[in-house]
């Protein structure tokens, strides 16, 4: 698909590590240990979001290189909700960030891009900050529904979202997701520029300048480096290796040792 010249972000590179349905207290006090002790950029934001029943005691013990996000939220505020958790409730815990549309509730929970659109409008309001996700299954870019994909998913949040100023957009391809697969750097540039022509048309050239989209989908520290100095590529979203402190440690540090390794 031909695009015009997106606009280059100005935006501050983001790496997010989703440790997903994982740990034990004894693992989770190991790897805080192992990323409290390694270095880290100070110009970059780093957010980790363990499971919920950790995530008090990862905010407690976690070094403040690194801030800490809920994997879900509810729709709503507190309620007869049972066994869900809402954006009140994570604010209370003192936790800033939240994940919306994560493509494994998507597709394993049957979360509907409305779902994820109250979802991340409610966070916001509740004074949260969400990291957003959107991307396609291998069904939808093989036949050729790529982008209407990725429209009535951002869709959804532009019917909810009001401060795009505490959105990160974390673009998934399903297909890449714990795979080992991953976008090559120009497929994941291509959606990302894509992504970023859709918010300058919706909200304005400044504006969409500003907005992190960020890459997930196999992220590990053997590929990061080249995705790390795509233009539109505002930085990572990680699953399975963020559960291993050395290699997010290297994602974390990808775009400087891109810089460094330019010049």
């Amino acid at each position: 698909m031909g695009l015009a010249a997106p606009p280059a972000s100005s935006a501050k590179f983001f790496v997010g590590g989703n440790w997903k349905c994982n740990g034990t207290h004894a693992s989770v006090e190991k790897l805080v240990a192992d990323l409290n002790a390694g270095e880290v950029p100070s110009d970059i934001d780093i957010v980790v979001a363990p499971p919920f029943i950790y995530i008090d005691w990862v905010r407690a013990n976690i070094k403040s290189a690194y801030e800490v996000a809920a994997q879900n939220c509810w729709t709503k505020p507190d309620g007869a909700f049972t066994g869900e958790i809402s954006a009140e409730m994570i604010k209370d815990a003192m936790v800033p960030w939240v994940i919306t549309g994560h493509s494994e509730r998507r597709l394993l929970l049957g979360e509907s891009n409305r779902t994820v659109g109250l979802k991340t409008g409610h966070a916001l309001e509740v004074g949260l900050s969400v990291i957003a996700c959107i991307g396609e299954t291998l069904e939808q870019r093989n036949s050729g529904h790529l982008y209407d994909t990725i429209d009535i998913q951002l869709q959804a949040l532009f019917e909810n979202v009001q401060d795009w100023g505490r959105v990160v957009l974390a673009y998934e391809p399903v297909w890449a997701i714990g795979t080992g697969v991953v976008a090559s750097p120009a497929q994941a540039q291509e959606v990302h520029a894509y992504v970023r022509k859709v918010l300058t048309d919706r909200l304005g050239k400044s504006r969409a300048e500003s907005i992190r989209i960020i890459y997930g989908g196999s992220v590990t520290d053997a590929n990061c480096g080249e995705l790390a100095t795509q233009e539109d590529i505002d930085g990572f979203l990680v699953g399975g290796a963020s559960l291993k402190a050395p290699s997010f440690i290297n994602i974390c540090n990808a775009r400087g040792a891109a810089a460094a390794a330019a010049n």
